[in-house]
Protein backbone atom coordinates (compact mmCIF):
# COMPACT_ATOMS: atom_id res chain seq x y z
CA UNK A 1 0.00 0.00 0.00
CA UNK A 2 1.37 3.34 -0.44
CA UNK A 3 0.14 6.31 -0.29
CA UNK A 4 1.53 9.14 -2.83
CA UNK A 5 0.17 12.52 -1.68
CA UNK A 6 -2.54 14.92 -0.75
CA UNK A 7 -4.78 14.92 -3.59
CA UNK A 8 -6.86 17.44 -2.36
CA UNK A 9 -8.38 18.76 1.62
CA UNK A 10 -12.13 19.23 2.24
CA UNK A 11 -12.90 21.93 4.56
CA UNK A 12 -16.44 22.20 6.03
CA UNK A 13 -18.10 25.76 6.88
CA UNK A 14 -21.04 26.73 8.53
CA UNK A 15 -21.41 30.04 6.11
CA UNK A 16 -19.88 29.36 2.45
CA UNK A 17 -19.48 33.14 1.62
CA UNK A 18 -17.40 33.56 4.65
CA UNK A 19 -15.14 30.41 4.04
CA UNK A 20 -14.28 31.89 -0.02
CA UNK A 21 -13.85 35.18 1.89
CA UNK A 22 -11.41 32.95 4.06
CA UNK A 23 -9.17 31.03 1.91
CA UNK A 24 -9.47 33.86 -0.78
CA UNK A 25 -9.07 37.34 0.84
CA UNK A 26 -7.54 36.63 3.95
CA UNK A 27 -5.15 33.23 3.23
CA UNK A 28 -4.44 34.67 -0.95
CA UNK A 29 -5.57 31.55 -2.92
CA UNK A 30 -7.31 32.15 -6.09
CA UNK A 31 -10.49 30.95 -6.34
CA UNK A 32 -10.92 28.44 -9.38
CA UNK A 33 -14.75 27.76 -9.68
CA UNK A 34 -17.74 27.37 -7.88
CA UNK A 35 -20.82 24.97 -8.14
CA UNK A 36 -23.74 22.94 -5.71
CA UNK A 37 -24.59 19.53 -5.72
CA UNK A 38 -27.84 18.60 -4.68
CA UNK A 39 -27.20 14.59 -4.84
CA UNK A 40 -24.70 15.88 -1.85
CA UNK A 41 -26.35 18.52 -0.64
CA UNK A 42 -23.71 21.08 -0.51
CA UNK A 43 -22.09 24.30 -2.47
CA UNK A 44 -18.45 23.79 -3.68
CA UNK A 45 -15.68 25.94 -3.84
CA UNK A 46 -12.33 25.07 -5.20
CA UNK A 47 -8.40 26.22 -4.78
CA UNK A 48 -6.02 25.30 -6.68
CA UNK A 49 -2.54 24.79 -5.46
CA UNK A 50 0.78 25.12 -7.14
CA UNK A 51 1.30 21.68 -7.04
CA UNK A 52 -1.65 20.00 -8.73
CA UNK A 53 -3.96 19.36 -5.18
CA UNK A 54 -6.39 21.98 -3.95
CA UNK A 55 -8.78 22.87 -1.20
CA UNK A 56 -12.20 22.45 -1.67
CA UNK A 57 -14.26 24.52 0.90
CA UNK A 58 -17.86 23.01 1.29
CA UNK A 59 -20.88 24.04 3.40
CA UNK A 60 -24.29 22.27 3.55
CA UNK A 61 -27.65 23.04 1.88
CA UNK A 62 -29.06 21.14 4.12
CA UNK A 63 -29.02 20.11 7.72
CA UNK A 64 -29.47 16.36 6.88
CA UNK A 65 -26.47 16.03 4.03
CA UNK A 66 -23.49 14.59 5.63
CA UNK A 67 -21.46 17.63 5.91
CA UNK A 68 -24.33 19.47 7.54
CA UNK A 69 -24.92 16.39 10.17
CA UNK A 70 -20.50 16.82 10.44
CA UNK A 71 -20.63 20.58 11.33
CA UNK A 72 -22.30 19.20 14.96
CA UNK A 73 -18.26 18.45 15.34
CA UNK A 74 -17.38 22.14 14.29
CA UNK A 75 -15.93 23.83 11.37
CA UNK A 76 -12.54 22.53 10.10
CA UNK A 77 -10.53 19.42 8.09
CA UNK A 78 -13.76 17.22 6.74
CA UNK A 79 -12.34 15.00 4.30
CA UNK A 80 -8.10 14.35 3.09
CA UNK A 81 -8.36 12.77 -0.54
CA UNK A 82 -4.88 10.73 -0.86
CA UNK A 83 -3.68 9.80 -3.94
CA UNK A 84 -2.63 5.62 -3.98
CA UNK A 85 -1.00 3.73 -6.58
CA UNK A 86 -3.30 0.95 -6.76
CA UNK A 87 -6.89 1.52 -5.39
CA UNK A 88 -7.96 -2.34 -4.97
CA UNK A 89 -4.65 -3.15 -3.63
CA UNK A 90 -4.53 -0.62 -1.27
CA UNK A 91 -8.16 -1.27 -0.34
CA UNK A 92 -7.36 -5.37 0.23
CA UNK A 93 -4.73 -4.28 2.06
CA UNK A 94 -7.20 -2.03 4.32
CA UNK A 95 -9.90 -4.40 4.88
CA UNK A 96 -6.65 -7.04 5.72
CA UNK A 97 -5.77 -4.81 8.29
CA UNK A 98 -9.18 -4.32 9.87
CA UNK A 99 -9.88 -0.72 8.67
CA UNK A 100 -13.55 -0.15 8.02
CA UNK A 101 -13.90 1.28 4.78
CA UNK A 102 -17.27 3.14 3.15
CA UNK A 103 -18.13 2.69 -0.29
CA UNK A 104 -16.32 -0.33 -1.88
CA UNK A 105 -16.97 -1.97 -4.75
CA UNK A 106 -18.12 2.02 -5.99
CA UNK A 107 -16.71 5.00 -7.99
CA UNK A 108 -15.32 6.06 -4.73
CA UNK A 109 -13.71 4.46 -1.59
CA UNK A 110 -12.94 6.00 1.60
CA UNK A 111 -11.70 5.28 5.03
CA UNK A 112 -14.87 6.16 7.91
CA UNK A 113 -13.61 8.31 10.07
CA UNK A 114 -13.86 6.68 13.28
CA UNK A 115 -11.00 4.37 11.64
CA UNK A 116 -8.78 7.75 11.06
CA UNK A 117 -8.79 9.95 13.95
CA UNK A 118 -12.35 11.71 12.99
CA UNK A 119 -11.03 12.68 9.71
CA UNK A 120 -12.80 10.78 6.21
CA UNK A 121 -9.93 10.13 4.09
CA UNK A 122 -10.66 9.56 0.45
CA UNK A 123 -8.52 6.80 -1.44
CA UNK A 124 -8.26 8.31 -5.05
CA UNK A 125 -6.42 6.45 -7.47
CA UNK A 126 -3.30 7.71 -9.49
CA UNK A 127 -4.03 9.21 -12.82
Amino acid sequence: MEFNRVHHTVVRVKDFDAGIETWRDKLGLELDRTTESEALGIKQAFFNLGDGSFIEVVAPTNDDSAVGKALARGEGIHTIAMEVEDLDATVAELEANGVQLIGVGGPQVFVHPKAANGILLQLTPKA
